[in-house]
């Protein structure tokens, strides 16, 4: 807590002295376009000319693709950046995480309008990418209402503090006064597919398919925006969606017997039941979603400004097929078994206020922000097998919320102390509240109702798929963070430009955190500079993480047993040795070049980032040695489960390239090409371990090989995006080819990897101006239909998820569409 007053007084004495003399240099006309605030405080900083690189991404870019989302979107545009679309995952299927240079979807910070965005309450728990993160849900927000994005590729927690470890994400909105647009899209999935099929059983009366032809997933987007003046040095910016998605299925056939016996031979419905029996895909969606971004200046300088958002979220999800002779079914309820859906509603509110003024040579910025994300889960068209016949098919089961309120104060001034460039001069403050609090479903939702099954053992409690939470899980939990920052940057000499930023935090719950960067860029020539930084940084664990509970019952030897996801605070948790989560850590080190041959423009960066204890959800420790151990340690009736703990250490290095080249042609139009590519590679170098659980025989593996390999080998290490776009009057195209590469769905043993090669993916769309207001898009996502690789039969057992969920780009195939656009 010293270095957080030591910092204070400093910031306190910088304000102090703003009467000395500064000097401003507004962007000229010729580089606005690429002027960025992100990764630098200095006011005219143009993207090629930073310290750090920083990619722009364009509205237009953003919304010339199929599907308009923004993480699907930097997806397609940033070969760094990656958007699973994980399956049968629960509530991930409806919040998707995105991952920066191959490291978790947490270690990414997010802004809107340079201030931090709140993050989901969902945590992701199913064995998907970003397993045991909470992450922002960048598609709360609409296409329409943006500007720009900007994608800072280098650590910046010495700048903006927890979560900038692999870099940050600034979405910047429109801030329009005239104008607006509309926009109309339609589009379906229009695709076949390939799967491996499983044996049949003998004297299976049914046969077996190994292709299927869909066209589903048929979703209409309705979105505008539209500037308004608010008097005559004001603006309102106002940005609408809604989006219809209907959900795909890409189920293998299932060809397991589907009903009991009938006096000793196979049920004849084997024979006319639909095989195709599970979801698998995207989810049902119905969104609806409204942006507002204002600002107005006042007499005398300063300028008021906010933004305030609202989006709900109707999403539905299936898990695995449930079969008539199953026991979790029962035939008097469900004769042909039940297909159980997840159907989370998700509510997202945020609102945002400032004002900025100069006082002496400072231009000041106050601001307040608060956001909440809201996800409550109903369980559909599924039961509670042990209350029997009785049971209710529809369920709530409780769910979770997590808000934020962030209270901002800085200042940048610019001084000339004998340098080539005024010495430019930010500090700040910021204290931040968060919450996040859990609550109970429904009780048939969760409990026990006394059913035993045929050969006497209990029935499974709770609602099939997805088990309510109970009263015992529900927490109300809040922490606070403050923190100050200094933020120097300016040119040494002419060629080299030097900055040092550093920031103290301290937070309520686990304690102090200082962070410091270094970074420069030389200048040799106009047309090649190296820069490159060093810098340390943390995450703080988040709130979803350390008060995160479920529970389950499951009957062993009809004995029942509660198996927990922990709070790391739990009694029963500390004694498996956990303890109280404590902030990752990181250092990053940077070196790049920046090359222009004309109109031709290069960059290379490569990057070294080692983190030291990863929070990390540990494996299911539900072992007969861990729950004898519990049991003589006085939890009677605890089975064990699982629960955070820091203490993965990883090493991830690669190197970004990204070439541009604009080409103005003699009469046959604008084109625009760019080739860009990234290389990755983690390495594991250490996992956690207790000694508590190491004193057992065998000892449980706190992190195991599954875990481990996802984290080198999950993501593809190379990333390649080859785009070009041509205009010539009415007319318009743009192309794009992706290159992932090969990645690694791993199994609990060696035998059960399964490598995924390498796939390329083209997109194309056309663009016709019918009247100078009125655009009309027609294209196809995935144009050549290319799938994962499918899954062998002995890892696909139920025949529902023929294709890995690790997959860097679904398993969902071709996407065609229209688009109309009309000018207002």
């Amino acid at each position: 807590m010293q270095r957080n007053h030591v910092l204070a007084v400093a910031i306190a004495s910088l304000f102090a002295s703003g009467h000395a003399a500064a000097q401003t240099a507004p962007a000229s006309s010729d580089n606005a376009a690429t002027v960025v605030v992100t990764g630098t405080r200095v006011a005219n900083r143009t993207a090629l000319d930073t310290a750090s690189p920083v990619d722009i991404i364009g509205a237009d870019a953003i919304k010339n693709t199929g599907v308009p989302e923004i993480a699907q979107a930097l997806s397609v545009a940033l070969p760094s950046l990656n958007f699973p679309r994980p399956g049968l995952a629960d509530g991930t299927d409806t919040v998707r995480p995105a991952t920066l240079r191959g490291l978790a979807p947490d270690q990414t910070l997010v802004l809107v309008n340079s201030k931090r965005r709140h993050t989901s309450s969902l945590v992701n728990l199913n064995g998907t990418i970003g397993r045991g993160s909470s992450s922002v849900d960048m598609n709360t927000i609409p296409v329409a209402m943006l500007k720009n994005i900007e994608v800072l590729r280098d650590g910046a927690s010495a700048q903006y503090g927890s979560d900038a470890i692999a870099g940050v994400v600034n979405l910047r909105l429109r801030t329009d006064k005239t104008g607006g647009e509309f926009t109309a899209t339609y589009g379906q999935r229009r695709t076949e597919y390939d799967f491996v099929a499983g044996a049949l059983p003998a004297g299976a009366t049914w046969g077996t398919e190994t292709s299927r032809k869909r066209n589903d997933g048929g979703t209409a987007t309705v979105s505008g925006w539209k500037g308004l003046a608010l008097g005559d040095s004001g603006y309102l910016t106002i940005a609408a969606e809604y989006k219809d998605q209907e959900h795909t299925e890409r189920s293998g056939y299932d060809v397991r017997q589907q009903y009991p016996l009938v006096n000793g031979a196979f049920d004849p419905r084997e024979k006319t039941i639909n095989r195709f029996n599970a979801w698998y895909g995207e989810p049902e969606l119905k969104q609806s979603t409204v942006f507002a971004n204002a600002g107005y200046a006042l007499e005398g300088g300063a300028k008021l400004y906010g933004w305030t958002s609202y989006q709900k979220r109707e999403a539905r999800s299936a898990g695995f097929f449930r079969r008539a002779l199953q026991d979790q079914n029962i035939i008097a309820v469900y004769p042909d078994g039940f297909l159980p859906i997840i159907a989370p509603d998700v509510d997202d509110y945020s609102a945002t206020g400032g004002v900025t003024w100069q006082a002496g040579a400072w231009d000041m910025d106050a601001s307040i922000g608060y956001g909440k994300n809201k996800m409550q889960y109903t369980i559909e068209n599924t039961l509670n097998r042990s209350i029997g016949p009785s049971s209710k098919t529809q369920f709530d089961a409780g769910g979770f919320w997590y808000d934020q309120l962030t209270l901002n104060l800085s200042g940048v001034r610019q001084v000339e102390v004998g340098l080539a460039s005024p010495l430019n001069v930010a500090v700040g403050a910021e204290a931040r509240r968060e919450g996040y609090k859990l609550f109970a479903g429904e009780p048939d939702s969760w409990r026990y109702g006394g059913q035993v099954l045929a050969n006497g053992t209990p029935a499974a409690p709770g609602a099939q798929v997805f088990p309510g939470f109970r009263p015992a899980d529900a927490s109300d939990n809040s922490r606070k963070a403050y923190s100050a920052y200094v933020d120097l940057e300016a040119n040494l000499t002419k060629q080299f430009l030097g900055s040092v930023a550093i920031r103290g935090e301290h937070f309520s719950d686990f304690g102090n955190s200082v962070s410091g960067k270094l970074a420069g860029r030389y200048d040799f020539v106009p047309e090649f500079a190296l820069r490159g930084s060093v810098q340390n940084g943390f995450r703080a664990p988040s709130p979803q993480q350390q008060f995160f509970t479920s529970t389950s019952t499951n009957f062993i030897n009809g004995v029942p047993f509660e198996i927990t996801t922990f709070k790391p605070s739990h009694p029963a948790a500390i004694a498996l040795g956990a303890k109280p989560l404590d902030a990752e850590k990181s250092v990053n080190f940077s070196l790049g070049s920046v090359m222009r041959f004309g109109a031709v423009s290069v960059t290379a960066d490569a990057f070294h980032i080692k983190i030291k204890d990863r929070i990390v959800l540990s494996e299911n420790l539900t072992a007969a040695n861990v729950r004898d151990f519990l049991t003589k340690q006085g939890f009677i009736g605890v089975g064990g489960g699982r629960f955070f703990i820091n203490g993965v250490d990883t090493t991830t290095k690669g190197i970004d390239v990204v070439t541009s080249w604009p080409v103005q042609t003699n009469g046959y139009g604008k084109l625009d090409f760019t080739v860009a590519g990234n290389y990755t590679k983690t390495d594991v170098t250490k996992v956690p371990v207790t000694a508590q659980l190491a004193a057992l025989s065998p000892a449980p593996v706190l992190f195991d090989r599954v875990n481990v390999l996802t984290f080198t080998d999950g993501t593809p290490k190379t990333k390649f995006i080859g785009s070009s776009t041509w205009s010539h009057g009415p007319f318009g195209l743009t192309a794009r080819a992706t290159r992932y590469g090969k990645i690694l769905a791993p199994g609990t043993a060696a035998n059960l990897d399964f490598w995924l090669s390498a796939k390329t993916l083209v997109d194309l769309e056309g663009r016709y101006a019918i009247t100078k207001k009125l655009q009309l898009a027609v294209g196809a996502d995935n144009l050549f239909d290319q799938y994962p690789d499918a899954y062998p039969a002995n890892l696909n057992t139920t025949g529902n998820a023929p294709y890995s969920n690790y997959s860097p780009f679904g398993r969902s195939g071709r996407y065609v569409y229209a688009r109309l656009n009309y000018t207002l």
